[in-house]
């Protein structure tokens, strides 16, 4: 019980330290640039405490927050189900995973044009947008997780004469969970990466669209508070899901 408590305290010391480290790197920057390019760790919360007392900030931030949870939802069931479905038939795996793989380093603004002309403006091409940034790696993370695991457990599954989808339940699931959080972990953070990128291309509204009239106007305050609102919450939630990855992975 006391290792358990040394380690804590130490993990929470260096957490303070890299955040002192990154707060001093971030006024530093602001200082070198004069405040032009980058704003301050004070005026940025300073300015982040005014957007939160104005019902604008809070609808475009709904509208992103909106937007992000449905293509992340899409993004985690189809890719779970395709990942798993993948991982069970070893000829559609050596299909279709060298196929994901080509897909996913194809510079996704590329596909953008194309998302437009499907979609059309509005909250569906950014949702589809965040979908293709977050399915792939979920899928992937899946497929992986299924194929490192033990084959007693399939073999089991077949002797106890179990249905695809209790076989699917009650084994893949369970043994593949530490591998899927992960791949759910990075898609969460790609998914809100390309609700953003889509939201900055053709939407007027959303944190992506507060971002870029920031920069239009050149407002540096708005532009780094909007960043660090994002940064802020895409750290916490991965966080969080790393912590639960850690303990399920223990638990095995």
């Amino acid at each position: 019980m006391a290792r358990g408590f040394a380690a804590r305290r130490a993990r929470v010391l260096d957490t303070g330290l890299l955040l002192l480290a990154a707060l001093a790197l971030w006024q530093g920057l602001a200082s070198w640039t004069a405040g032009i390019a980058i704003a301050g760790p004070l005026a940025t919360l300073a300015y982040v405490a005014q957007l939160a007392g104005t019902a604008g900030f809070w609808s475009h931030a709904w509208a992103t927050v909106s937007a992000f949870l449905l293509a992340f939802a899409i993004s985690a069931v189809a890719g779970l189900l395709l990942g798993l479905a993948l991982g069970v038939a070893r000829f559609a795996a050596e299909v279709g995973e060298p196929i994901l793989a080509g897909f996913y380093t194809i510079p996704k603004v590329t596909l953008y044009p194309v998302i437009l002309l499907v979609f059309g403006l509005g909250a569906s091409a950014k949702i589809a947008f965040g979908v293709i940034h977050g399915l792939v790696p979920v899928t992937l993370f899946t497929l992986g997780a299924v194929q490192t695991m033990p084959p007693v457990l399939p073999r089991a599954a077949r002797a106890l004469r179990l249905s695809p989808g209790q076989t699917m339940r009650w084994v893949l699931l369970p043994a593949c969970l530490p591998g899927i959080v992960g791949g759910l972990r990075l898609g969460f953070s790609l998914s809100l990466l390309g609700v953003l990128i889509g939201e900055m291309f053709s939407s007027q509204r959303g944190l992506g669209f507060l971002l870029v009239n920031g920069l239009a106007q050149h407002n540096v305050r708005l532009t780094t508070s909007v960043v660090l609102v994002v940064v802020a919450f895409a750290i916490a939630v991965n966080t969080a899901m790393l912590r639960l990855s850690r303990m399920l992975t223990h638990r095995q």
